[in-house]
């Protein structure tokens, strides 16, 4: 026998520390390889980390709460000889990464999922006990999150793969049941609400004064909004536009027989305008590095979506999302927000944004000024579509008017690049049909 520490990971590029969620095993547990081990949080997002050795659990490095920098040890193990030395799976890595970094472990899956193993005491048992393990349930992390994220329960399939592992191709084959959304209870005085990725006691029963942990989706929040309030000099231009056309299109594609199966909302159209801006005005979609005191100019537009979760606010963006048309672009939101909603967004996910819409619109809110956040230059904030008066040759009619806002890096976009860019995207939304087909 001989020990085995797995120390912790870096999850996503250039993350430092993780904070412990919660344990999926104990001492004395015995795990396979790719077995779940624990929730941890960092960069606004839950990962769960998969086994990189099959043996049994001798010690855990912290507790529910702890925070653990990366390359510290997380768990001990006690694998047998012949399994250390026979085991030939690598644990699970980011094969995206680029030339000159190193690849890092990536768990896959979210705090409050439902176990998909057992555990398994260790008691008086022999060296040959991890066996007994191969009766739970096989798979790798990325087959957990798709099966998760399809609502399929991993239990009632067969796996096809080499040792009974069940494959992508085995849980795509399943029958599914998706999970509905879950909806915002009505909230009074009597209700809970929602706040900081919490439940926060009615007005009528909670305390006379709450204190709140500083941890998680709140520290990263926190941390980056300062950052970016004193360390980005922060100016703002917006303007108010017929979106009437961009209404009547989204409703003529949800009524075409071919589009019944991609979700088209208003979105759709500002994040296909907004990339189409910094096609035509590269410069909007930079940043400004100052520990090399330079600005980047980046000709990829990796689009963050500000999304409002159970878990609080977090920013995932869509790689290369200039290179999408409006069926890529609609799945790609669809798969964002789902991944937000379910929380089982990647630290990944959330790593080089260049430009972000915040959509506040849903809300009740007509506009807003955002704050940009870090490593970025400029960030879009659409107000609701609804009707209001507008003249259109010389006449009052009603019109589909919506407010567009863009808070940008006053130290290298200037006022006129800024204006030019919202005024292009107000164009944009104004009449979206031919700017989609001159693409």
């Amino acid at each position: 026998m001989s020990k085995k520490i797995f120390h912790l990971p870096d999850v996503g590029e250039g993350l430092v520390e993780a904070e412990i969620v919660v344990w999926k095993v104990s001492v004395g547990d015995v795990v396979i390889l790719n077995q779940p081990l624990v929730d941890i949080e960092t960069a606004k997002a839950t990962v769960e980390l998969p086994s990189p050795f099959a043996g049994v659990v001798t010690e855990l490095h912290g507790a529910p709460g702890d925070t653990i920098q990366v390359d510290e040890s997380l768990i001990t193990f006690e694998v047998s000889g012949d399994e250390s030395e026979a085991t030939v799976e690598e644990p699970i890595v980011n094969e995206a990464v680029g030339a000159g970094r190193e690849a890092v472990l990536i768990g896959y899956g979210v705090a409050k999922e439902e176990a998909v193993t057992t555990r398994t005491r260790r008691r008086n048992a022999p060296e040959t006990t991890p066996s007994v393990a191969r009766t739970q349930v096989r798979t790798t992390p990325p087959v957990r999150l798709y099966a998760k994220q399809h609502g399929i329960d991993l239990n009632t399939i067969t796996g096809t793969g080499r040792d009974g592992v069940i494959t992508r191709s085995d849980v795509e084959g399943a029958d599914t049941k998706v999970t509905p959304p879950k909806h915002s209870p009505s909230t009074g005085a009597n209700t809970p609400s929602r706040f900081v990725g919490r439940d926060l006691e009615p007005w009528s029963s909670g305390q006379l004064e709450e204190r709140i942990p500083v941890k998680g989706v709140l520290k990263s929040m926190s941390e980056a909004m300062a950052s970016s309030a004193f360390s980005q000099p922060r100016a703002a231009v917006w303007v108010r536009i017929d979106a009437t056309k961009t209404m009547e299109l989204v409703a003529s594609l949800k009524k075409h027989p071919n589009m019944q199966d991609v979700r088209i909302s208003p979105l759709v159209f500002v994040a296909l305008g907004l990339c189409d801006a910094a096609r035509h005005y590269p410069g909007i979609n930079s940043y400004f590095d100052m520990k090399t005191n330079e600005v980047v100019v980046r000709r990829t537009v990796n689009l963050g979506i500000a999304a409002n979760t159970e878990r609080g606010l977090i920013v995932p963006n869509i790689k290369q999302a200039d290179q999408l048309d409006l069926v890529g672009m609609a799945n790609a939101l669809t798969t964002l927000v789902d991944k937000a909603r379910s929380g089982t967004t990647t630290p990944n996910e959330m790593l080089g944004t260049s430009l972000t819409i915040t959509n506040v619109g849903p809300f009740g809110v007509d506009a807003a000024i955002p704050i940009i956040p870090p490593g970025s230059g400029a960030i879009i904030a659409i107000g609701q579509i609804a009707p209001a008066p507008w003249v259109v040759d010389n006449q009052v009619v009603v019109r589909q008017v919506c407010e567009i806002a863009m808070s940008f890096d006053h130290r290298h976009i200037d006022g006129a690049l800024a204006s030019m860019v919202l005024n292009h995207l107000g164009r944009f939304l104004s009449d979206p049909a031919p700017s989609l087909l001159a693409n």
